[in-house]
């Protein structure tokens, strides 16, 4: 490991990324997080802090779990934090993390499809390109999908094609 490479933070919420599929009932579910395993297999070298916050569906966030992710994002010693998120309420966290003017790089990444689906998910994509957007982004607050990275109020996502566009 470089010696001057910074810390970076990785917090886990919960979001389709996390998401485990029920072959008996059809219904998707949380166990664990997937992130080690998956920084393992990408042959991740950065060094990261990886803490779960919760495992939440990001639709049934309340007030509550956005003040613990603000919370832990104020007070981690890195200045640059990755969060992986589920997409539905994505931008409504960075807004509410750009509010609480917090001084550090913010990502939010996540998945459409979860990452226990393999190579069909979009996962393994998003959060390697979270990890490089996190390294190279001034402080503020991102969303990184799609192998892009947006401001977090330049940002929605469009429910019909299921891509994060600029608005």
């Amino acid at each position: 490991m470089n010696s001057q490479q910074e810390q970076i933070q990785v917090f886990v919420t919960g979001g389709t990324f996390d998401k485990e599929y029920n072959f008996i009932t059809g219904e998707l579910y949380f166990k664990d997080s997937h992130l080690q395993n998956m920084f393992e297999a990408g042959r991740c070298t950065l060094d990261l802090d990886v803490k779960t916050l919760m495992m939440v569906d990001s639709l049934e966030m309340e007030e509550e779990d956005h003040q613990i992710i603000v919370h832990n994002c104020k007070k981690c010693a890195s200045n640059k934090v990755l969060i992986t998120h589920g997409t539905d309420r994505m931008v409504d966290t960075a807004r509410i993390l750009a509010e609480a003017n917090i001084n550090k790089t913010i990502v939010l990444t996540g998945a459409m499809i979860p990452i226990a689906f393999g190579t069909s998910s979009d996962g393994f994509f998003n959060l390697g390109s979270a990890l490089a957007f996190a390294q190279i982004l001034p402080p503020g607050v991102y969303i990184a999908m799609n192998g892009r990275y947006f401001n977090w109020n330049e940002v929605e996502k469009n429910r019909t094609t299921g891509y994060f566009v600029d608005i």
